[in-house]
């Protein structure tokens, strides 16, 4: 896997200061996606343990809330083994911290696609919120929390697997989708 930057105490990206590593590769390809230099997958640097470590390294501070992954697309197919061990590893050693998933895919194709694919099931079961659906640019609002367009959703991944139901977060408060997943 390629990533182009780690940034720091963000707060942009999730809730409370943050670290976010910015993957590479993406097949979305969205109209007006804010950060399309990620798309290549061969673009930016290698993720090693040197990356690892630094992601680490803030994570350890009582000030940082926790990780969000971004991009590019943390959830595009090169990407997933690295980030099932990465994920894994961050809830082992931070149970307290929580994940944070941006992703173009929706979470209606992800359920389809965890049933073959067990690294995308290991990134679901350790991830604690998802982002989901591509940018779509004539549903752009500015005021907007998080997302940039009303189809992407904001996700609380652990009460939606473990009731089979969607479970959104609007501006902080919960709000169950109805239906069975």
């Amino acid at each position: 896997m390629r990533y182009h930057n780690i940034t720091k105490a963000d707060m942009l990206n999730g809730e409370g200061l943050r670290v976010v590593l910015w993957c590479s590769g993406c097949s979305h390809h969205c109209v007006a996606c804010q950060n399309a230099i990620t798309w290549d997958k061969n673009d930016g640097l290698v993720f090693d343990e040197d990356a690892k470590k630094e992601i680490f390294t803030e994570l350890e501070k009582d000030w940082c809330s926790g990780l969000t992954l971004s991009g590019g697309d943390p959830l595009f197919l090169d990407n997933r083994k690295d980030i099932a061990k990465l994920v894994k590893e961050v809830r082992e050693k931070f149970p307290d911290k929580t994940i944070w998933c941006y992703t173009g895919y929706t979470w209606e194709e992800l359920l389809e696609q965890k049933k073959t694919d067990k690294d995308l099931e290991v990134i679901l079961n350790n991830i604690d919120v998802l982002l989901d659906g591509r940018f779509v640019l004539k549903l752009a609002l500015e005021k907007l929390h998080y997302v940039g367009s009303t189809n992407q959703c904001i996700i609380d991944v652990k009460e939606s697997l473990s009731k089979a139901k969607k479970i959104l977060y609007i501006d902080n408060n919960l709000l169950m989708e109805e239906g069975n997943l």
